[in-house]
């Protein structure tokens, strides 16, 4: 869903450039008409290797990279976009949906916050903020965003979503009537809203309304064949009706699309045993209990990275820093998506002076976290304590 955002906000960054457009950004903004993405984002790095304080370059640079997916190269180029532009909103919101894309909620709001503060009208911030509230558990903050949000975007297309979030807030907050409505009115605006016709199928779930779930959920996997919630919902439905055979077809697409779905595969399994497919019943169950043990032995390795970690620390605190390395180092083999563990193990190796793997390690961070300030600094940092010819090389 965020990808129809980052869209709204880059539109609307590239009509608010247009009246102050620089030759390289009109061409740029030329070729993104063509659909020729990789093109203009070639221009635009040229053009702020040219020039590093074209502001506009960087912002759109940036929303074309965010929607890319390049999420860290993005963010730097928002962010100086966003410093050269302080006051523009619609800058602050393409940064904050690109934090948000990161995984930094707390970034990605103070930024929506700051465009709605510069901006009241900006209903696409409003809406933006309020997501963000929301996926931190601020209920009564995302429905007053919310609330503005759909007043702002009125009786058109553009409020399906917001309405969608609002009826999240309701939902979350036990208001279950008030959630109905808004879906509802989400998809009388956007008949194609598969997400919302899922919810709004498990919201008449709850409610009582079979009759009305079974048309919602059948609706959903129209729209969307591989979503997975809205087949999970709609087999388990049928599940429960006491329609096992009308469950399994759904269910085992969710399966399919999603193999550690527990949900789906506990549901299937005990569809299968009712239509009397017990060999097949007995399969699914086995699958579900390696699930389970795949998830304890995860569970087990990470605490063992972090006592290992921890192990580390102590010993880098007695001055003992190759024993450290060597701890960390085991830690980050067995859990190498632990950013924390790999900074620690880079600034030991930077320690010992061995430049290249501590940095080559500390950008390997930033990579994986790259709204993370902390990260970003101690990089910065070490680039400019290391030798000359480390620093040329990087």
């Amino acid at each position: 869903m965020r990808t129809a955002g980052a869209r709204a906000a880059l539109a609307a960054l590239l009509t608010g450039l247009l009246c102050a457009q620089k030759p390289a950004v009109e061409q740029a903004w030329d070729l993104l008409a063509h659909d020729k993405r990789a093109e203009a984002a070639a221009l635009l790095r040229a053009e702020i290797g040219k020039h590093p304080a074209n502001a506009e370059a960087r912002l759109l640079l940036g929303s074309i990279l965010a929607e890319a997916g390049e999420t860290a190269e993005a963010i730097l180029h928002l962010r100086e976009g966003v410093r050269l532009q302080p006051k523009a909103a619609i800058a602050h919101n393409a940064l904050g949906e690109a934090l948000s894309d990161a995984g930094d909620i707390a970034g990605a709001r103070d930024s929506f916050r700051k465009a709605v503060e510069l901006d009241p009208q900006f209903a696409q911030a409003r809406e933006n903020l309020g997501l963000a509230l929301l996926e931190q558990g601020d209920l009564a903050g995302a429905a007053k965003q919310l609330d503005r949000a759909i007043r702002l975007f009125g009786d058109r297309e553009d409020a399906a979503y917001a309405r969608y979030l609002r009826a999240r807030v309701h939902t979350e907050s036990g208001e279950l009537k008030q959630a109905e409505a808004e879906l509802r009115r989400a998809v009388a605006l956007r008949p194609a809203f598969p997400e919302a016709w899922s919810d709004l199928g498990q919201v008449r779930e709850d409610l009582g309304d079979d009759k009305g779930a079974l048309a919602a959920l059948q609706r959903s996997v129209q729209l969307n064949p591989d979503g997975t919630v809205a087949q999970t919902r709609l087999g388990s439905l049928y599940l429960r009706l006491g329609k096992p055979r009308e469950a399994v077809p759904h269910l085992e697409r969710a399966v399919r699309l999603s193999p550690d779905n527990q949900t789906a595969l506990n549901s299937l399994q005990l569809a299968l045993r009712e239509i009397g497919e017990t060999e097949k019943a007995d399969r699914v169950k086995a699958q579900l209990a390696e699930i389970f043990r795949k998830r304890d032995r995860a569970s087990q390795t990470a605490l063992t990275a972090v006592l290992l970690n921890n192990e580390g620390a102590e010993l880098e605190k007695k001055g003992n820093l190759a024993a450290a390395v060597e701890k960390y180092r085991a830690a980050l083999e067995l859990n190498p998506e632990h950013s924390g563990i790999r900074v620690n193990y880079a600034v030991a190796l930077l320690r010992l002076g061995q430049w290249e793997r501590g940095l080559e390690e500390l950008q390997t961070a930033v990579r994986q976290e790259p709204s993370n300030e902390t990260f970003r600094k101690a990089l910065e940092d070490a680039l400019a304590q290391a030798p000359a010819s480390v620093r040329k090389a990087k």
